[in-house]
C-alpha cells in the first residue's frame, strides 16, 4: 500500500476518528476536519507518532470555509488522493407533520451540501492528476424507509445518487467513486440524534450487538486498498441483528 494523503471530515469522533486511526497505523497523511477542535487536537496527539496529521476546524455547511480549508493545505497535504465524505447526522424522529424545520434545514446543509462542497473543491485536483478516490457515506436509510426517517433517509438517498453520477462524470479518468452504506452503528449519532438523550440513544442498541465505528473504518480501509483498476460502487454493510421488515399495513379496527 502506497502513503496517501486522506480527507475526513466528520473526524473528531465514529466513523471519521476510526477511519483515521486505521489509516495513519498505515503511516498516511491525514487531513482531520470538524467543528470541534478539542477532540481533533486529542485525536492529533494520540496519533502524532504514526503520520503525519494536519487539522482543520471546519462546518461543512460554510460553503467559503470549506473553499479556505481546502486552498490553505499545507504544501506536504495539498494533493488529496483520498476524501473521505463522512461528516453527516439526522435529528430526531418526528413525522413529517410534526417535525422541527430547524432540524431538516441542519441535515440538507449538512448531509447534501456539505458533502457537495468537499466534492467539488477538492475533485478538480484528483481529475488533474488523474488519480483519487471519493468515498461516501451514506447509509441503509437511504434505501430502506423507516417511520421518522423522512428527510435524514432522503440526503442519504442523494448521497447515494450523487455518488452514482460522480461515477459517470469521471469515467475515463481513474478516480473512484465508492459509497458505503452503514446500517445500525453504536456512534454518537443515536445520542446526536435525541440531542443528547442519552437513556433514547441507548434504546436503539439495546438486546443487540450493533456495528461500530471500528467496523466501518474496516470497510472503508478495505475500499480504498483495492487495486487501482478496481471500484466498489456501492456496499451495504448490516449488524447481524438488523434486517429489513414486513410491509406495515395499517387495518381499521372491525366491530
Amino acid at each position: 500500500m502506497s502513503r496517501q494523503t486522506i480527507f475526513i471530515t466528520g473526524a473528531s469522533a465514529g466513523f471519521g476518528a476510526a477511519c483515521a486511526r486505521l489509516f495513519a497505523a498505515d503511516g498516511n497523511r491525514l487531513v482531520l476536519a470538524a467543528r470541534r477542535m478539542e477532540p481533533l487536537l486529542a485525536l492529533k496527539a494520540e496519533l502524532g507518532g504514526k503520520a503525519e496529521i494536519h487539522i482543520t476546524p471546519l462546518d461543512v455547511r460554510d460553503r467559503e470555509a470549506v473553499q479556505g480549508a481546502v486552498a490553505k493545505l499545507p504544501e506536504p497535504f495539498r494533493e488529496v488522493d483520498v476524501l473521505l465524505n463522512n461528516a453527516g447526522l439526522a435529528l430526531g424522529l418526528e413525522p413529517a407533520h410534526k417535525v422541527n424545520l430547524d432540524d431538516w434545514d441542519t441535515m440538507v446543509d449538512t448531509n447534501i451540501k456539505g458533502l457537495t462542497y468537499c466534492t467539488r473543491f477538492i475533485l478538480p485536483g484528483m481529475v488533474a492528476r488523474n488519480r483519487g478516490h471519493i468515498v461516501n457515506i451514506s447509509s441503509t436509510a437511504g434505501a430502506w424507509p423507516y417511520p421518522g426517517g423522512n428527510v435524514y433517509g432522503g440526503t442519504k438517498a442523494f448521497v447515494t445518487q450523487f455518488s452514482r453520477n460522480l461515477r459517470c462524470d469521471l469515467l475515463g479518468t481513474k478516480v473512484r467513486v465508492t459509497c458505503i452504506q452503514p446500517g445500525m452503528a453504536e456512534t454518537e449519532f443515536s445520542k446526536v440524534r435525541f440531542k443528547g438523550d442519552e437513556e433514547a440513544a441507548a434504546k436503539v442498541y439495546a438486546g443487540t450487538e450493533p456495528l461500530t465505528a471500528g467496523d466501518i473504518a474496516e470497510t472503508v480501509h478495505w475500499v480504498v486498498n483495492r487495486p487501482a483498476h478496481v471500484n466498489i460502487n456501492t456496499l451495504e454493510v448490516m449488524s447481524i441483528d438488523q434486517a429489513w421488515g414486513p410491509f406495515a399495513i395499517h387495518r381499521e379496527k372491525q366491530d
